[in-house]
């Protein structure tokens, strides 16, 4: 490892700023892989796996720590409590590292931190947990909350949500989806592009092209170094995006010449694949809270040279006089709890409270207010979150049909026949990961009622 740097100490770091001062988990390792840039590249990709799979599992580690710990880990001091636990990791998930070597590294890690009176109950934590880990117990299937919470590391609450609204079978597909490494995703560009030439171009790069389900022009990319340096993606040939996401564009359907406008914008990735569909004719407003949110969908239009998009900060919740009856589509998807998108989020099965989930639907439904005097009449509101949760999503679209003039339309004539339901049928498209090789999201398209 590089000269005096304690590889430890800053995956140590990084855990504490991640769970003591609430630092998003991918900021906080990469404002320390930056700091370090000249760290090995195995030094880097360490430090990477430790925080992403301490974090990933901390709720199963906990509950390891505890069986072995009289104090238990609410309890502990964070500094003990992030070396136990980034320790734990390393002795049940990596093989490579030696047991007596996780061990002793914890103890001195401690002592450096000034904790010389713990390194024994650190020691001997640890040292037991080693000897001990083949014979691990957990809770059985039968125990169902807490099964699902510590196998797959998740609150309790979220665990018993999962399993009221889907039932054992499913939650636990959703549940070890979220365990697995999501594939990149991305969306060829139709106007203008030929598809087989931005594939070969990316095969004679190296990359390995997949196609994805659901959409024409979804593919997955593996076996690339930096995205950014590819010649397709450079071009404005390629935009990243799930495709669950790219369903939103499907369902809305925009005809050339079309006014669309986009609520809640950012990044900018059904914006532009609505800006796709409309062949450089009509025009999509996009819109989204903050100027940091709104240059990231700047960027993105720029380098895919689109120019029927307009970009602007706007507040969703502030009632906009300029568009009433306006448009022609209006994309409502709405900020949510992101239930749907764990997988390639970890912090938010840690953020995430019931609490909190209640007054997003306040926010949506306030969003859905100002939004339904946005389309013309005769036109289209396309809701969507990236969540599971009833209340965020059916819910407010039961919400929504009872209080104001419009009415679900049939997604079947836009999405594939695989993803076909009586739901489908009604207007409305649960995406469920574990279950659909996507994302987990919700649309649902709704046409105003013409005026009598």
């Amino acid at each position: 490892m590089a000269g005096r740097i304690n590889i430890r100490e800053l995956i140590l770091g990084i855990l504490l700023e991640i769970n003591q001062e609430e630092q998003y988990s991918h900021i906080a390792i990469r404002n320390t892989l930056s700091k370090y840039q000249y760290l090995e590249k195995q030094d880097r990709a360490f430090i990477t796996r430790v925080c992403e799979g301490t974090q990933e599992n901390q709720i199963r580690i906990d509950y390891i720590i505890n069986q072995f710990s009289k104090i238990q880990v609410e309890k502990m001091k964070p500094v003990i409590r992030e070396i136990l636990r980034i320790s734990v990791y390393q002795l049940i998930y990596m093989d490579h590292v030696p047991d007596s070597a996780v061990c002793d590294e914890a103890v001195k890690l401690a002592r450096k931190k000034g904790f010389y009176n713990l390194t024994g109950f650190v020691n001997g934590v640890l040292r037991q947990i080693a000897r001990s880990k083949e014979n691990l117990t957990f809770p059985e299937k039968e125990d169902g909350i807490n099964y699902l919470s510590i196998q797959y590391s998740v609150p309790e609450w979220l665990a018993e949500r999962f399993l009221e609204q889907y039932g054992f079978e499913t939650a636990e597909k959703i549940f070890q989806s979220f365990m697995e490494e999501a594939p990149l995703t991305v969306r060829i560009r139709q106007h203008l592009t030929e598809k087989e030439k931005v594939i070969e171009s990316l095969e004679v790069e190296g990359v390995q092209v997949e196609k994805a389900p659901y959409v024409e022009n979804g593919y997955y990319l593996k076996g690339y170094d930096y995205l950014p340096a590819l010649t397709a993606f450079r071009m404005g040939n390629l935009q990243v995006q799930d495709v669950s996401s790219m369903l939103v564009a499907e369902i809305a359907a925009p005809k050339e010449g079309d006014f669309v406008v986009d609520l809640c914008a950012a990044p900018g990735g059904k914006t532009l694949a609505v800006a796709d569909k409309l062949k450089d004719t009509g025009k999509v407003d996009a819109r989204d809270v903050s100027p940091k949110k709104v240059e990231l969908i700047q960027e993105n239009v720029r380098r895919m040279d689109v120019h029927n998009v307009v970009v602007s900060v706007k507040d969703a919740t502030e009632f906009d006089t300029a568009i009433v009856e306006k448009a022609d589509i209006v994309l409502a998807d709405v900020p949510c709890s992101g239930l749907g998108v764990i997988g390639r989020k970890i912090d938010i099965k840690y953020k995430m409270t019931p609490e909190k989930q209640k007054e997003l639907v306040n926010l949506q439904r306030k969003i859905l207010e100002n939004a339904a005097f946005y389309p013309k009449p005769g036109g289209v509101l396309i809701y969507s979150t990236c969540t599971l949760g009833v209340e965020e999503n059916l819910g407010n679209i039961l919400w929504f049909t009872a209080n104001y003039p419009y009415k679900l339309e049939s997604l079947n004539s836009y999405i594939d026949p695989e993803l076909h339901s009586a739901a489908t049928e009604k207007g409305y498209l649960q995406m469920i990961p574990g279950v659909h090789k996507s994302d987990g999201f919700f649309m649902a398209r709704l046409r105003r009622m013409e005026q009598k």
